[in-house]
């Protein structure tokens, strides 16, 4: 047999004597309310105040607002607690780990602000803040030129749009690890690379000229930075498809019948309606520019994995450190100045999106 939930009268009546004033209470200050936000929220009351009332007469241990809010975290669980364990846990732990000494293996000291001290006078570190900074430099503005100008070509109406469309957002779904080995090929440092031998042979460089590309300390940065724009241009060109897009042609049709050229067009048309999608990208591709790691690491690793002064960026010195010297609260430390910067180009986004919403 099911069991019967016990309901006391008393009880019931002490509960009842309490809501249902209430009840009449905010019903009357609903209908005496003007301001629509302000009735929403005391409507909102109500109902909360009628789901007591009902769960007071019937027994009931749970509302059915909680019933159903229990049924939906119920759902997301399984997902936030993978995201607790393995990521917001190792997180907060980083954090509390900056301000700490510890080899993964002795016990841990207190360091205080030891760690950000030692990244003054640490030349890795300061040449990977640097070439960070001057990738993200260059990457950004070459990106965004190439990324538009694909995307304003394929726009328009000619033949085999689709298939260079393809052809042009293959690289970014390519396996990173193929590609850059056919990069590391074409531009190989030997004469005979078929970069070197197009220089040497169309452009009549000498040989002692011909640049190393990947392995020259004055060329890594070029060849990597040239390599990221051809990689991620074509992802960034669907972005702007989207924008370009969503113009309304009815502009393009009015600027024609006041004698505007394709350039007046453009500057006056087209580059002012895609300012909200020139500023999505920006930040999306600086915040990816400053934790590139892969792509370095393919391009100018070696056989060894190991990076010179001349290309190493921050998320690798991160790495090296942790995981090569074993320096975890130092690696924290310099995490942490990584956080802050992606945090702070975080908050110039969400500034400027007030300024094109």
């Amino acid at each position: 047999m099911a069991k019967t939930k016990v309901i006391d009268p008393a009880e019931t009546a002490r509960k009842l004597s309490v809501l249902e004033p209430q009840l009449k209470d905010l019903e009357r200050q609903v209908d005496a309310e003007t301001d629509a936000k302000k009735k929403a929220r005391l409507a909102k009351k109500v109902e909360k105040v009628r789901d007591k009332i009902r769960q007071a007469k019937t027994g009931e241990r749970f509302s059915r607002q909680t019933k159903r809010d229990l049924i939906a975290y119920s759902f997301i669980a399984p997902n936030f607690i993978g995201f607790a364990v393995f990521t917001l846990g190792p997180v907060i732990f980083a954090f509390v780990l900056a301000f700490l000494k510890w080899d993964g293996n002795n016990p841990m000291q207190f360091a205080a602000l030891d760690n950000f001290a030692m990244m003054v006078g640490n030349q890795r570190f300061l040449a990977s803040l640097r070439n960070t900074i001057v990738y993200c430099v260059a990457t950004v503005p070459f990106t965004l030129v190439c990324a538009l100008g694909l995307a304003v070509l394929l726009n328009q109406k000619i033949k085999g749009r689709n298939f260079f469309r393809t052809v042009s957002f293959f690289p970014y779904v390519a396996s990173l690890v193929a590609v850059a080995a056919v990069w590391n090929m074409l531009f190989s440092p030997a004469k005979n690379g078929p970069m070197n031998m197009i220089l040497y042979k169309v452009f009549h460089i000498a040989a002692k000229e011909l640049p190393k590309w990947s392995a020259d300390k004055d060329w890594v940065m070029f060849t990597i930075v040239l390599f990221s724009v051809w990689k991620n241009m074509g992802y960034y060109m669907v972005i702007y498809l989207a924008g370009l897009q969503g113009i309304n042609g009815e502009l393009y049709e009015a600027a024609s019948l006041d004698g505007a050229n394709t350039w007046q067009k453009f500057r006056y048309i087209t580059w002012p309606q895609l300012q909200p999608t020139t500023f999505f990208v920006t930040i999306i591709l600086t915040i990816n520019c400053f934790k590139v790691y892969d792509i370095v690491y393919m391009l100018a690793g070696g056989s060894a994995g190991v990076l010179n002064e001349s290309a190493i960026v921050l998320v690798y010195h991160i790495y090296e450190e942790a995981f090569r010297n074993w320096n975890l609260g130092y690696a924290s430390a310099c995490a942490m100045v990584l956080f802050l910067i992606v945090l702070v180009i975080t908050l110039i986004q969400f500034r400027g999106e007030k300024k094109y919403a």
